[in-house]
């Protein structure tokens, strides 16, 4: 590792000190290289807990031997989730044709509208991956989403109570382990496994990506509090997972509130522009650039990177610039996207 710089090393310090901290870094800041040093400065036993699979691999190799580096799914798998192996990556099929396993078969009415059960269906699928998200412990009402049109609460009240018998069967439905008839996902076992209270055996937890963790996750890693010091590290300003329940957990927590700033990434010039919309994002950190890095900032007549939400749009933007003659290369994606042809 190189030198590092006043804020790592100000935040090895604060964590030898035994403080619970909360470290907002940067782009390119070196947030992986910094939980490294801070597991390199004792020898207590730790944990390292991602999202993805591959930052988790890439730290399992840069962190001693006495920080077991996992993704919480895959901890979740070793306790529970193996149980339900039979059930995972069963083939997809359209939410109407689960709810009509449920028994979802006909329309049902609510003042002016009608739901169908394609509708109805999908609403009961979504309940229970709310749920699975939250940090609740029982399925409720207020696990059912809003629909269009349905927006006064004696209208929603309507749609709960239609929802919910058919969610608290597919929640049950989710426990066998050998067969049923709801697609059996990731985030299933997750639950099943926070809800039993697990007790993780380290003397310190890193949890990467605070900025995209459910409360469902955010739920477990808090409970250690009691036997265990936390870190959490992220970067607010990159907070991505929304849409599937995640949010930003870093900004509340009890903790020593930390910042990395240097990026390693780009130079000065960058980081200058960076700034400029960090400050739009209302952003909890500004960034510096390093010296060394010779950067520049202008506009492109032919700019040749594309940046993709899905696996299927940067497919097809791989399809269509090869077919006007262009090179292409896929930075991320390309190993779920072989597996999915296989």
């Amino acid at each position: 590792m190189h030198t590092p710089t006043d804020e790592q090393a100000h935040a090895a310090d604060v964590f030898r000190a035994g403080h619970h901290l909360v470290l907002q870094a940067g782009a390119g800041t070196g947030k992986t290289s910094t939980l490294g040093l801070l597991a390199a400065s004792t020898h207590r036993r730790g944990r390292y807990l991602a999202f993805n699979k591959n930052i988790a691999q890439d730290a399992a190799g840069r962190f001693p031997r006495t920080v077991l580096c996992k993704t919480a799914h895959a901890t979740a798998f070793a306790a529970v989730g193996h149980r339900y192996t039979r059930r995972l990556n069963s083939p997809r099929q359209p939410a109407w044709k689960t709810g009509q396993a449920l028994g979802i078969t006909r329309p049902v009415r609510i003042g002016a509208h009608e739901i169908g059960p394609r509708a109805l269906s999908h609403t009961v699928l979504r309940t229970v991956t709310r749920y699975c998200h939250s940090a609740d412990r029982i399925l409720a009402r207020h696990h059912v989403p809003r629909l269009r049109g349905l927006d006064t609460p004696g209208d929603h009240a309507r749609l709960a109570d239609e929802v919910m018998p058919f969610a608290t069967k597919a929640w049950a439905d989710l426990h066998n382990p050998d067969q049923g008839v709801v697609r059996f996902e990731h985030d299933h076992y997750l639950k099943m496994w926070a809800l039993t209270g697990p007790i993780l055996e380290a003397d310190f937890l890193f949890l990467d990506e605070a900025q995209d963790t459910n409360p469902v996750l955010e739920d477990v890693f808090t409970a250690q509090r009691g036997h265990a010091q936390l870190v959490m590290v992220g970067d607010s300003a990159q907070a991505i997972y929304g849409w599937r329940g995640a949010r930003d957990v870093m900004t509340g927590f009890d903790a020593t509130p930390l910042t990395l700033t240097r990026s390693f990434r780009f130079g000065p010039l960058i980081a200058e522009e960076a700034n400029r919309w960090l400050t739009l994002a209302d952003a909890p950190i500004r960034l510096t650039g390093s010296e060394t890095i010779p950067t520049e900032i202008g506009s492109l007549d032919r700019p040749d990177a594309v940046l993709c939400r899905t696996n299927i749009g940067a497919m097809a933007e791989v399809m269509r610039l090869l077919s006007t003659g262009h090179r292409v290369a896929l930075t991320r994606g390309g190993q779920q996207l072989a597996a999915a042809g296989e």
